[in-house]
């Protein structure tokens, strides 16, 4: 999970790694930060971080679903057969 100061601490070209979506191979969806944080004086908790995956998809970290990203590499897992 992406704290709102690890998010707020987030710079381009950063990598952050999707805990539930994987790659055909296994290892978590990568995805890179785009721009930088964007922060509102009246809510403290309220952030918006441009995020890149791929070509095509694009999205944005915010208060609402950071805890579906995390900074570290997860272990990757066996595919089953």
């Amino acid at each position: 999970m992406v704290t709102i100061a690890q998010a707020k601490k987030l710079r381009y070209g950063q990598v952050l790694y999707h805990k539930r979506n994987k790659n055909a191979d296994g290892s978590a969806q990568r995805w890179r930060v785009t721009g930088k944080p964007k922060t509102w004086k009246r809510n403290k908790n309220k952030i918006r971080v441009p995020i890149k995956h791929g070509l095509y998809t694009h999205d944005a970290i915010t208060q609402h679903n950071r805890h579906l990203l995390q900074t570290k590499q997860p272990k990757r897992r066996k595919k089953r057969k």
